[in-house]
C-alpha cells in the first residue's frame, strides 16, 4: 500500500504547479483592461491643424495707377434756357383768317405765321386817303387865292388884312394835310399788322387760338409762343470755392469748354463753351450763376431740359491718377490698399482734384502700382489677397480659395 501511494505521488500530474494558469488569467484581465482603456477612456487625439481666417486670401480686383493728362472740371446740374422766347400776339382787333404754320414747326425770321381779316382796315385806309385828297384840293385852292391876293396887294387893290387872312388859311390847310398824311400812314400800318410774321427764328409752340376766332390786340395769351433753339444756353451754378478757377478760365485766351450730358451721365448731348458769368455770388446758396452757349445744330438740347454740365477749368499734364472708388477715408486721412508680394498694404495719400471717376494723386503713389478697387470691405493691412483678373468681376470671398504665392 505504501509503495502504491509513493508511485502516485511521483506521477507528472501530481507534480504540475497552479501558477501558469493564474498567470494566464492575469494576462487576459490586463489585456481586457487595456482594450477598454484604449477604446473608452483614451483622450481623443488633437485634430489636424486648420487654417485660420487670416490665412484665407481675399479675392480682389485691382487697377494700376496711370500717368495721363488730367482735365480739372467743375460739375453741376443746369437748365437749358433759350436766348429768346416770344409770345406771338396780334396788334389789331379782328378775325383770325388763317394760320400758316404747324405746331412744332421751325420758322425763320420774317416768315408769315398768320393773317387777320384785312378788309375793315382797308376801309379805314380808304377813308383816310379820301379825307386827305379833299384837304389837298382845299389847299390847292387856298394857295391859288393867296397868289391872286398877293398880286392884288402889290397893285394896292386889296387890304393887307385880306392877304394875311388868306396866308393863315393856307398854313392851316397845310397842317391839316400833314395830319391827314399821318392818318393814312397809321391806317397803312394797321393794315400791315394783319400779316403776323416771325420776329425771330425758332420753333412754334402749341396753338392757343384757331382760325375763325375773333382776337383782340395784345391779348395776354397770344396765338402761340416762338422759342429760339439754335443756339441755346445752359444756366448752372458752381460753388464759391471754384469761383477763382472759373474766373481765371473765363479770362483766358479761349473760352473754357462746356459739355452737356444727360441725366444719367452716360451720353454727351452737346459741346459748347462758357459764355458769361453773373456779377455776384448768391449769398443764400454760396454759388455763382454761369451761362454756357451751345450751337445745338442737331437740337439735342430742349428748352427747360435738365442736364449735367462739365466745365473744363485747367489741364494737369502727366498727372498720376487712380479710380476715385479705390480711395478710402478714415481718421488717418485718405489712403488706398496696394498689393505688395501678394498682400494688401495701406498707403497714405495726398490727393489732388477729382473728375470723371478718377482722382489725381500728388504724393504717396508711383505710376504702375496696383491699387485695390473691389473687395475692400474685408481688407486689412497685411492680409493675403487673390487678384481676380477679369475686369468688372466683383470678388467674392471663399474659404476654399488657394493660398497666395
Amino acid at each position: 500500500m505504501q509503495s502504491d501511494r509513493h508511485v502516485q505521488a511521483n506521477t507528472p500530474a501530481a507534480r504540475q504547479s497552479p501558477w501558469p494558469r493564474r498567470a494566464l488569467w492575469v494576462a487576459l484581465l490586463l489585456g481586457t483592461g487595456f482594450a477598454a482603456w484604449w477604446f473608452l477612456l483614451r483622450p481623443p487625439a488633437p485634430p489636424p491643424a486648420t487654417r485660420g481666417p487670416w490665412d484665407i486670401p481675399i479675392p480682389v480686383r485691382v487697377e494700376t495707377a496711370l500717368v495721363e493728362d488730367f482735365t480739372v472740371q467743375a460739375r453741376a446740374v443746369g437748365t437749358v434756357s433759350p436766348y429768346n422766347t416770344v409770345t406771338v400776339r396780334s396788334r389789331v382787333d379782328g378775325q383770325l383768317a388763317r394760320v400758316l404754320v404747324r405746331e412744332g414747326q421751325k420758322v425763320t425770321k420774317g416768315q408769315l405765321l398768320a393773317e387777320i381779316d384785312p378788309e375793315p382796315l382797308r376801309v379805314a385806309l380808304s377813308q383816310a386817303q379820301g379825307q386827305q385828297q379833299q384837304n389837298q384840293a382845299q389847299l390847292r385852292n387856298a394857295e391859288s387865292e393867296l397868289a391872286r391876293y398877293d398880286m392884288l396887294f402889290k397893285r394896292d387893290a386889296v387890304a393887307r388884312q385880306v392877304l394875311d387872312r388868306q396866308a393863315a388859311l393856307v398854313q392851316q390847310l397845310r397842317g391839316t394835310l400833314k395830319s391827314d398824311q399821318a392818318q393814312v400812314d397809321n391806317a397803312q400800318l394797321q393794315l400791315s399788322y394783319t400779316r403776323i410774321v416771325a420776329p425771330i427764328a425758332g420753333r412754334v409752340g402749341l396753338r392757343r387760338v384757331d382760325a375763325g376766332n375773333l382776337i383782340s390786340a395784345n391779348d395776354a395769351n397770344g396765338l402761340f409762343t416762338l422759342t429760339q433753339t439754335q443756339p441755346v444756353s445752359v444756366v448752372f451754378n458752381v460753388p464759391e470755392p471754384l469761383v477763382a478757377d472759373v474766373r481765371a478760365a473765363h479770362d483766358g485766351k479761349t473760352p473754357p469748354q462746356a459739355e452737356a450730358w444727360d441725366r444719367d451721365n452716360r451720353a454727351r448731348l452737346a459741346l459748347g463753351r462758357l459764355d458769361t458769368l453773373d456779377n455776384q455770388i448768391d449769398a443764400a446758396t454760396a454759388t455763382l450763376r454761369l451761362k454756357a452757349r451751345f450751337e445745338n445744330a442737331d437740337d439735342a438740347l430742349f428748352p427747360n431740359q435738365f442736364v449735367n454740365v462739365r466745365l473744363s477749368l485747367r489741364q494737369l499734364p502727366g498727372a498720376i491718377t487712380i479710380p476715385t472708388d479705390a480711395v478710402q477715408h478714415g481718421s488717418r486721412g485718405s489712403y488706398v490698399y496696394v498689393i505688395v508680394e501678394g498682400k494688401a498694404r495701406v498707403r497714405d495719400l495726398s490727393l489732388g482734384p477729382a473728375s470723371g471717376g478718377r482722382t489725381v494723386v500728388t504724393k504717396g503713389l508711383a505710376a504702375g502700382e496696383p491699387v485695390v478697387l473691389e473687395g475692400l470691405d474685408r481688407l486689412e493691412d497685411g492680409r493675403a489677397v487673390n487678384i481676380v483678373q477679369q475686369a468688372g468681376q466683383v470678388p467674392v470671398a471663399s474659404p476654399l480659395a488657394p493660398d497666395a504665392k
